[in-house]
């Protein structure tokens, strides 16, 4: 699920590739020629607890299970459950438990539909202190544009915990909390309200409680630290009176992991590799760190991708440039135009008579890394779909991004039978300086 990380990358209003909306990417197997890593996958088929080596993977407080099933009414959505508490409270009426939460490599921050906690909702804190609001006072509320529409509600603070691991008083967003109309400069950007409309990118009906983004950023818009952007942040004088504003970073809705004590300069998402034809779930390890332990070290010959201030690279497939390329596993398929290969006019999945072998070239944004040739297959989505399966690796729906814009999601097919890294920020690893992601 990518979200915007510049004012003038706007969201596309394509419900193929929304968060929750519709289909998954086709993982393959590369040579260890062109890609450094073994050919074989780094979890072995039907496996749901092997490291690279294919031994137990140890766990530890840094880890936390991750699933594909059938609870989202969807194929291939990443689903996690998190702790929720009042800021400084571990009290059991002041906590809740929310499960499936989709988690996303493609956004920054906690944003929970308030449906999900409304035990709670009325007892997390109020943000305040916006840039430009001169009283210091009132109350922040946020919009935030995805590949698939927007998420809209009130900036609050919580205590987030994940695993065995606690992201002390983080700004989260509230989705759909009811406390402040919709500007139009946010529903100017299309799309579908998530947290309300009864359509394919609702969250709610794809019983879908909120999303874990976990990409590499620490907050969710540079841009908003020094300019008022319409569509972004707010600060509210009235319910129907939400006035756009800079934001410091620390008072945007922030990545979970980089509050983290330890083990926060990024993560490791391990999932199996499929059966021929999917599988009805999988379950895996969404691990905290990198070659911070053990459990998340590096292999000794990555493949890394260092990705822009948007958190992206540079795709090439068959003579077309994708200048807005992520590795996201919030998309549940992969993401990309190619008017040759049979697509639903409406629902744009792809729809080939067979399975397509395909190859695309990444490329690292600064040039640091050579480009890696990638294969990856594309099948019929409904047919897939109609075995029941809810882990998919080869489904793809057309989706070209913008003018000026193109984008190519290496969505959560992409992730099966690999180990992917996401490192924040500058963080240094090894030799190499992030952001990027690796594989």
């Amino acid at each position: 699920m990518n979200n915007m990380k510049k004012t003038l990358w706007p969201a596309a209003a394509i419900l193929a590739i929304a968060t929750i909306a519709l289909a998954a990417c086709g993982g393959g197997s590369a040579s260890s020629s062109d890609v450094h890593w073994d050919a074989q996958p780094d979890w072995p088929i039907g496996s749901n607890t092997s490291n690279d080596s294919g031994s137990s993977t140890p766990a530890g407080d840094n880890t936390m299970p991750v699933r594909v099933d059938k609870s989202s009414n969807n194929v291939n959505v990443l689903l996690a459950s998190i702790k929720v508490c009042v800021p400084g409270s571990q009290s059991p009426d002041q906590c809740v438990t929310v499960d499936n939460m989709l988690v996303d490599t493609g956004s920054t921050g906690v944003r929970i539909a308030a449906r999900a906690i409304p035990s709670i909702a009325p007892l997390l804190l109020t943000q305040v202190g916006a840039a430009d609001d001169a009283s210091g006072a009132l109350p922040i509320a946020e919009c935030m544009p995805f590949a698939s529409g927007y998420t809209w509600g009130s900036v609050k603070r919580a205590d987030i915990g994940m695993g065995g691991k606690t992201a002390s008083n983080l700004p989260i967003q509230l989705i759909d909390d009811g406390a402040f109309d919709i500007p139009d400069s946010c529903t100017d950007y299309g799309g579908s309200d998530m947290g309300a409309l009864p359509d394919l990118a609702d969250l709610a009906d794809y019983s879908i409680n909120g999303i874990i983004g976990i990409d590499n950023f620490t907050s969710d818009s540079a841009d908003a630290v020094k300019t008022a952007i319409p569509g972004n942040y707010y600060y509210c004088t009235a319910k129907d009176n939400c006035i756009s504003t800079r934001v410091v970073a620390t008072k945007q809705v922030a990545n979970p992991v980089a509050a983290f004590a330890t083990d926060n300069n990024g993560t490791v998402i391990r999932l199996p590799a499929l059966t021929a034809g999917g599988q009805t779930s999988v379950t895996g390890q969404l691990v905290f760190g990198v070659n911070t332990r053990q459990n998340n070290a590096m292999p000794a010959r990555p493949t890394v991708l260092a990705v822009d201030k948007h958190g992206t690279f540079t795709t090439q497939y068959q003579g077309q440039v994708f200048n807005r390329s992520a590795i996201d596993s919030g998309t549940n398929n992969y993401a990309f135009g190619d008017q040759a290969i049979t697509h639903d006019p409406d629902a744009l999945w792809y729809l080939p008579p067979g399975t397509l072998q395909l190859t695309a070239t990444m490329e690292p944004t600064d040039g640091s890394s050579a480009p890696v040739q990638m294969p990856f297959s594309i099948g019929n989505a409904y047919d897939l779909m109609a075995t029941g399966n809810a882990a998919l690796d080869n489904v793809g729906s057309y989706f070209a991004g913008t003018t000026g814009n193109r984008m190519f999601l290496w969505g959560l097919p992409f992730f099966y039978g690999r180990s992917v890294y996401t490192v924040i920020g500058a963080a240094k690893i090894g030799q190499r300086t992030g952001p990027f992601v690796a594989f």
